[in-house]
């Protein structure tokens, strides 16, 4: 039967590959150097580009193995072959394979690869530099602190070198060890910036190694970038933009990302619109080549156009929208690298235009986009949900119920649950926006249990998804019917409400009170909320707006006191009890610094309360007037008659006329 016979030579194969390989490890322990020399060319040329080769002869403990021979073989001549060959095997197990650079340097090879840069033997120096830089482009690789003189010194004789692999060795271990701005100061301070860009003029290994290395040292550095700008008054700055033009596809990216630095760094030095559109339409173009320089120029591309309108527009007059989904539609397996690019480039160009996200979703992405959700790589899942959040932000979208499918909304809402905690961020930026969607009396976010999976992770141990949640459920009640708002209360409680107002971190405490902002406004019986457990609700934001807490937390607290204040009799005194509580009279006087505030909102929000306080249609509003009055609230709304802010100045207005029904004129 066909099956058995194609069952018996595959095993009749695997075995003979396990025999031979089980060879070549006998060999490689053979003292006759030429029986070691040939096995190490055949396991080298065996794994070169082939991960699959890799990964066998890795369990099968082949990295230890030609460790052994790298470190029993000396400096003299007749072990340059070997030396050679052990190194470029070692190399080729490191290069592009995390587990293979791991095993390397488990094995202990790298103090022998360093010990070939100073071999007399030329090829000896070229197969250690080049197995050490396929090291250096894994983040597995040793750190070197270049503020131990020893460690500048030697990263210096590797750049003054004139073979071109250790000097493109030194640029590499700069590109992977500066990771700080001390860092930074220090190899500019040492005029390795000087030394970086002589490569720019040599081999393509030498400028590809350059360009990562300036890209580092410039990040976020202005002072470097001043200073690399004015070499030799912008000779190395204009050679970076001409080597965008260069034939190598990879040459190209590596002078993208670089300007891409320096622009993000300092914009200013881009005054020239061409340029600009030169550098978005050259990643664009790369973004089609099939290999590494496709998955960079993605990310590349998100980070040049992140938080930058102009760029955007740029971007989406160059037609990147269609560009980016055609190359997500042509059903070929993309890297997760790359389609983390694509994602959050599409997430960018959605953040701000209109145009962008209407041009987007009218081709028709939903399904691609869910589709990501499910991807098995983390990052591709947030950027995602990114995306969503950013598409989202559509309103004529959003009325629509575009993302409120159950296609889209499940996946969404199983997300709440993902092990990784920046998808759980970042969906929950998505669910922020999508919830806003009120026009479905039945939503299937609900129904899923949306609520209950949030309210969880207004729980977490980590404050920014604690927030994130809770900026996500504050939306959910922007505006809700009072079913959806039992709904929620139901399972938060009281105590609950309370623990999260007083939470430690500032930021989540304001969205804990925009969240109950939103829940007591309304009608009536939403401000019921708050009085339950005997108004522990209440006495909590009391208690937080008492402490001189920051604006933005004081800024809807002061809110909620607005809507409780615009209900009932018993509502206005509840909050008057809040603001003048018998027991703290030193406290009485905090709306006094909150309309004096530079926070125009804050002195905004705190009239609002005083005008639902006095409204003359009250029984009890002349009586809280005289408190008011006496605590020298209404006094002080006297003196603002000409607040900058027009907002602030039209609601003083409206006190001062309810004070005017009770006889005090201004």
């Amino acid at each position: 039967m066909p099956t058995t016979t194609s069952s018996a030579s595959s095993s009749s194969s695997s075995v003979s590959g396990n025999n031979r390989q089980a060879d070549v490890f006998s060999r490689l322990a053979s003292s006759d150097p030429e029986v070691k020399l040939k096995a190490l060319r055949e396991v080298k040329n065996q794994i070169i580009g082939n991960r699959t080769k890799k990964l066998s002869f890795l369990k099968l403990g082949a990295i230890p193995a030609i460790a052994s021979v790298l470190a029993d073989a000396d400096d003299s001549d007749k072990c340059n072959n070997i030396l050679v060959q052990s190194a470029a095997a070692l190399g080729s197990f490191a290069c592009g394979f995390e587990a293979g650079v791991q095993a390397v340097l488990d094995a202990g090879v790298f103090p022998h690869l360093l010990r070939l840069l100073t071999n007399p033997d030329e090829k000896v120096v070229d197969a250690g530099a080049r197995s050490l830089r396929m090291i250096f482009q894994s983040n597995q690789a040793p750190k070197y602190d270049f503020l131990q003189e020893k460690n500048m010194e030697f990263l210096f004789s590797l750049l003054n070198s004139e073979n071109e692999n250790v000097s493109g060795l030194g640029a590499s271990i700069i590109a992977h060890a500066c990771g700080t701005s001390v860092e930074q100061r220090v190899l500019c301070e040492a005029g390795v910036l000087e030394k970086l860009v002589i490569l720019l003029d040599g081999s393509f290994s030498q400028r590809e190694a350059c360009l990562e290395s300036l890209a580092t040292v410039l990040k976020n550095n202005p002072e470097a970038v001043s200073d690399f700008v004015g070499l030799e008054s912008g000779k190395y700055f204009n050679s970076v933009t001409e080597l965008t033009k260069d034939r190598y596809p990879r040459t190209r990216l590596l002078s993208c990302l670089c300007l891409v630095v320096i622009y993000n760094t300092s914009p200013s030095y881009f005054v020239n619109m061409g340029t600009k559109s030169s550098l978005i339409t050259t990643l664009l173009e790369l973004l089609n080549d099939p290999g590494q320089s496709g998955d960079d120029a993605a990310l590349g591309l998100s980070c040049l156009i992140a938080e930058k309108e102009d760029l955007q527009q740029l971007a989406y007059e160059a037609d990147a929208i269609k560009n980016i989904v055609d190359i997500l539609k042509t059903g070929s397996e993309l890297q997760p690298r790359r389609l983390q690019g694509l994602f959050l480039s599409l997430a960018e160009l959605c953040s701000k235009l209109e145009d962008c996200r209407c041009s987007f979703l009218s081709l028709q992405v939903l399904d691609l986009l869910t589709n990501a959700l499910r991807h098995k790589d983390a990052d591709v899942r947030a950027a995602a949900c990114i995306c969503f959040r950013n598409a989202a932000q559509s309103v004529k979208s959003l009325s629509a119920g575009r993302f409120n499918s159950d296609h889209a909304m499940l996946p969404l809402v199983q997300l709440l649950h993902d092990p990784s905690s920046s998808v759980q961020v970042a969906v929950l930026g998505a669910l922020s926006n999508i919830v806003l969607d009120f026009s479905s009396p039945k939503s299937s976010f609900i129904e899923y249990g949306g609520i209950k999976q949030l309210i969880e992770l207004s729980k977490s141990m980590d404050p920014i998804a604690r927030c994130s949640a809770l900026r996500a459920l504050r939306n959910l009640m922007f505006l809700a019917d009072n079913k959806r708002k039992e709904l929620f209360y139901s399972d938060v409680k009281a105590q609950g409400f309370a623990c999260l107002i007083s939470d430690p971190e500032p930021p989540v405490q304001e969205q804990a009170l925009a969240l109950l902002r939103n829940l007591v406004d309304g009608c009536i019986s939403s401000i019921e909320f708050v009085f339950d457990e005997d108004g522990l609700i209440l006495d909590t934001v009391g208690r937080q707006l008492r402490k001189a807490p920051q604006a933005q937390m004081a800024i809807q607290g002061m809110y909620v006191l607005t809507n409780v204040a615009s209900g009932t009799e018993l509502h206005k005194e509840a909050v008057m009890q809040q603001l003048f509580p018998q027991a703290k009279a030193e406290s009485e006087n905090f709306m006094l610094n909150f309309l004096q505030s530079d926070e125009s909102q804050l002195r905004s929000a705190t009239v609002w309360t005083i005008i639902n306080l006095i409204s003359p249609s009250s029984p009890g509003a002349f009586d809280r007037h005289v408190k008011l009055r006496n605590a020298g609230v209404i006094p002080q709304l006297k003196n603002m008659v000409n607040d900058a802010c027009l907002d602030v100045k039209i609601r003083i207005r409206t006190v001062l006329g309810q004070s005017m029904s009770f006889g005090d004129n201004y």
